[in-house]
Formats: C-alpha cells, sequence, structure tokens
C-alpha cells in the first residue's frame, strides 16, 4: 500500500524538527570522505523540504551545523561551510519557485563572512514566500539559546522594563532564537542515535520523539512518510489522562 495514502492530511504536524546524522559514518560505509557524506547528505535535505512542504507542514527545521561542530577536523569544517554556500547559491531559485521562505537560528555571527553573506542573501530574498519556512539550525546549541534568552530577559529585568514575576513560559518562549514559531510536534533524528544532541531543548519538551536507524543521507520520502504515520498514531496526552483527551 502506498505510505503516503495512510496519512490523515488534516493532523500533519505544523513543525517538524530533524536531527540530520549519519553523514560521515554513510561515507564511511562506502570507503569515500565524510565530504561525500555531507554533499550526499543535501540530496536528502532537498527530497525532506519538498516533500514536507506538499504534506502542508508549516515549518522545517533542520539542525545543519551545531557549535560543538567546530571541534571536528578544519578539513571537514571548512568543506563544510563552502558545502552550505554552493547549496544556498543553488537552491535559492529552487525554494523561490516552490514558495519556501529560508531562516535561520543559531550564533550566526561567528559563521565565516561568505557563509554569512550568503545565508543572509537567501533569507532576504525568500523572505516573502509563505508556503513553509526551512529553518536552518547553524551554529546552533539549545544551552547557548536559553543563556541568550536568559540574558535578555535579565537585562529587561534589571531596567525595570519587566518584573520577576511575569517572567512566564510565554514570556520565555518570545526571547528564544525560535520566537514566532510554534514548538516542533515531531522530532526525527536518523542514523540510530537515541540522543537530542543539544537541539531545541526548551523547544521539544512535549515533542514526540522519532528515531530511525538509517544515515541521513539515504533518508527518503517513503522513510518521512513512516515518521509521520507513526506521530499519527500516538495518543498526545500533555500530562492528562487518556480519558480527559
Amino acid at each position: 500500500m502506498d505510505l503516503k495514502t495512510q496519512i490523515n492530511l488534516d493532523v500533519i504536524p505544523p513543525h517538524i524538527a530533524i536531527i540530520m546524522d549519519g553523514n560521515g559514518r554513510w561515507a564511511k560505509k562506502y570507503g569515500k570522505p565524510r565530504v561525500f557524506g555531507h554533499r550526499n547528505g543535501v540530496k536528502a535535505v532537498r527530497e525532506i523540504t519538498e516533500v514536507a512542504a506538499n504534506l502542508g507542514v508549516s515549518y522545517l527545521t533542520l539542525y545543519a551545523f551545531s557549535t560543538e561542530n567546530w571541534n571536528r577536523p578544519r578539513l571537514e569544517v571548512n568543506a563544510l561551510m563552502s558545502l552550505l554556500v554552493e547549496t544556498l547559491k543553488v537552491e535559492i531559485n529552487t525554494l523561490n519557485k516552490n514558495n519556501i521562505k529560508l531562516t535561520a537560528i543559531g550564533d550566526l555571527s561567528q559563521l565565516p563572512s561568505r557563509t554569512y553573506d550568503t545565508l543572509l542573501e537567501g533569507v532576504e530574498k525568500t523572505k516573502n514566500n509563505d508556503r513553509m519556512t526551512l529553518n536552518l539550525a547553524l551554529n546552533y546549541s539549545g544551552r547557548w539559546e536559553i543563556i541568550q534568552a536568559t540574558k535578555a530577559i535579565a537585562e529587561k529585568v534589571k531596567a525595570g522594563v519587566l518584573s520577576p514575576s511575569e517572567v512566564s513560559d510565554q514570556v520565555f518562549s518570545e526571547h528564544l532564537a525560535t520566537a514566532g514559531i510554534p514548538d516542533p510536534e515531531l522530532l526525527i533524528r536518523t542514523s540510530g542515535e537515541y540522543r537530542i544532541s543539544n537541539y531545541l531543548l526548551w523547544q521539544i519538551a512535549y515533542s514526540e520523539l522519532y528515531f530511525v536507524d538509517i544515515y541521513w543521507p539515504d533518508f527518503r520520502e517513503e522513510d518521512f512518510y513512516k515518521a509521520i504515520i507513526d506521530f499519527q498514531q500516538r495518543e498526545r496526552r500533555f500530562g492528562k489522562t487518556s480519558d480527559q483527551l
């Protein structure tokens, strides 16, 4: 049976986050350098972005580069940054053609200037698109984001703009990098690893977690459908009992 026909299009999660893991191990499996895996991972990004938009997903957030990734070999980091520039330049027209907006979260100012400038150019050129938002987490850390939000709130309290009693879940969320974006209802991680890796720590408090034993370059349309079907079969209680729903 066609997996897509099993999906209830009325309950598609508005926001899906993905930890795209396994590029390096995929390359090693084929006796290739890690960069080969990252290049093939771009193909998966292209396909899953298009599939998500076609299903009616409003926000797709991809973990593209964490703050910890700077610790990788310099050759790999430089190749990743060059690949990002190359990919952005090639894909901007495709994003516009498909009415997809590009945004990014993370400590973007620390990216190499060429990468930063190309990213901002892509954000600017797609800012009026409204079919779906493709949100890239670059030089991103969940702990960094929470610390930044805490500092911003502390400054407002210090200035008398905000009182401590006014600090709530909503106020805190409004100071995160994802302000204005609903929390992801579904988090997918590829490659068979079962951890969050410092990703959207505040936002995934009630997300459904889906782990799959497939390296990211091999993750395709049918695999994405399986994740959606699995999500739709779960009961989301948010602290309530089944009888209360």
